[in-house]
């Protein structure tokens, strides 16, 4: 089922940025024993249902600001604020909710509950990571920490 959770998440993830953000190139990798996996934002999802926890997306600080101006049509934003945060947010939880649908299939029942937003100061973690995989596009990349148990 672990695999199937990854898998899950990945393709929602890789679906959202194709349709979304317009981005192609995407891939995944582990990240490396002591590379840094923190990032300036990170957005928590709760999962209700047959499982329960949470899904974790990391973002960078330019990840992000490029992922906005794409969704504004080029609208330059340099500073993270509540726009920014609301706009991350919101992808997240469509890719969760893509997520949930595609378990579902797998006759696999969640709720996803509203994004929690953790914002960390600079040079400090938003969220502390232990194993991540890491999303790879041409803009940046964002974590993925699936944390869901089987009720």
């Amino acid at each position: 089922m672990n695999n199937t959770l990854h898998l899950s998440f990945f393709e929602a993830t890789r679906e959202v940025f194709e349709l979304m953000l317009d981005l192609q190139k995407i891939s995944e990798s582990a990240i490396a024993p002591g590379e840094d996996a923190c990032g300036n934002l990170s957005i928590s999802i709760g999962v209700t249902g047959d499982l329960t926890g949470d899904i974790l997306y990391t973002f960078p600080k330019e990840t992000m600001l490029e992922m906005v101006r794409i969704m504004t049509g080029g609208m330059e934003v340099n500073e993270v604020d509540d726009f920014v945060t609301s706009a991350i947010g919101e992808i997240s939880n469509i890719i969760s909710g893509k997520a949930m649908i595609a378990l579902s299939e797998k006759n696999v029942t969640c709720d996803i509950l509203p994004p929690k937003v953790v914002e960390s100061e600079e040079g400090v973690c938003a969220y502390p990571v232990d194993s991540n995989t890491k999303i790879n596009t041409e803009i940046g990349s964002v974590g993925l920490e699936v944390r869901l148990q089987s009720k």
